[in-house]
C-alpha cells in the first residue's frame, strides 16, 4: 500500500509543472498532520518548492535559469480561484499593470470579497483587503484597473499626459463593459471614461 507521501507525490507528478498546489488539494489522502509532513519531505527531496505558507509548486525547470517559480500575481490569482473569491488589483499595482507606472510594488494590494489577509512570497507581500461588493462588479479588464489606479492617485494627481494615456487605454475596452463600469466610478473618473466612449 502506498504511503501518504507516495500518494501525494503521485498526485503532484500527474499535474503539469508550474501548477500551484495547496495543502487542501490533498485532504482526501491522509490526515492534516500526515499531509503536512509529506509535503515537508517532498520539499526537502526537491520534488516541490514551498512558495508561501500552505502553497507549493512543482517548478518549471528552465535550462537557462533553473527553477521558475510562480509570480506573486499568479499566486494571488491561484488563491482567488481556490477560494472562489473576486480580487481586483489596486494602487501602484494597478498602475503598473496598466503601464502607467514603471514602479514594481513589493506589496500587491487587492480588493476582495474574501477574508482579509497577508501572504508573504519571498520579498513580496500579497495583501487582500475586504471591500464592498460594489467595488468588485466592474466588468472591463482595463476599466476596472483604471478606476482603482486613478482612485489611488486622486483627482489632483492626474496630469494631462496621464489622462490622454488613460483615455487611449480605455478605447481598447469592450464598449458594453465600459458603459457598465462608468456607473461605478467617481464623477471625475467618469469624465475620462466618457471621452473614451
Amino acid at each position: 500500500m502506498l504511503s501518504v507521501e507516495e500518494k501525494i507525490e503521485k498526485s503532484i507528478k500527474s499535474k503539469q509543472r508550474g501548477v500551484l498546489l495547496f495543502t487542501d488539494d490533498f485532504y482526501e489522502l491522509g490526515s492534516n498532520k500526515a499531509i503536512l509532513k509529506a509535503l515537508e519531505r517532498l520539499t526537502n527531496k526537491r520534488v516541490i518548492t514551498r512558495v508561501a505558507r500552505g502553497i507549493y509548486v512543482r517548478p518549471i525547470i528552465s535550462e537557462f535559469i533553473g527553477e521558475v517559480l510562480p509570480t506573486a500575481e499568479e499566486v494571488a490569482q491561484g488563491i482567488a480561484k481556490r477560494d472562489k473569491i473576486k480580487i481586483i488589483p489596486t494602487g501602484t499595482h494597478a498602475m503598473n499593470l496598466l503601464g502607467l507606472s514603471t514602479q514594481i510594488p513589493l506589496k500587491l494590494v487587492y480588493l476582495t470579497d474574501g477574508a482579509p489577509r497577508e501572504i508573504q512570497i519571498g520579498n513580496r507581500t500579497i495583501k487582500l483587503k475586504k471591500t464592498t461588493p460594489k467595488n468588485l462588479v466592474a466588468k472591463g479588464k482595463t476599466s476596472r484597473l483604471v478606476i482603482q489606479a486613478l482612485r489611488e492617485l486622486g483627482q489632483h494627481g492626474v496630469t494631462e499626459e496621464l489622462e490622454n494615456k488613460v483615455i487611449k487605454l480605455l478605447k481598447s475596452e469592450v464598449r458594453k463593459d465600459l458603459e457598465n463600469d462608468i456607473t461605478l466610478a467617481p464623477e471625475w473618473i467618469r469624465k475620462m471614461m466618457r471621452k473614451a466612449l
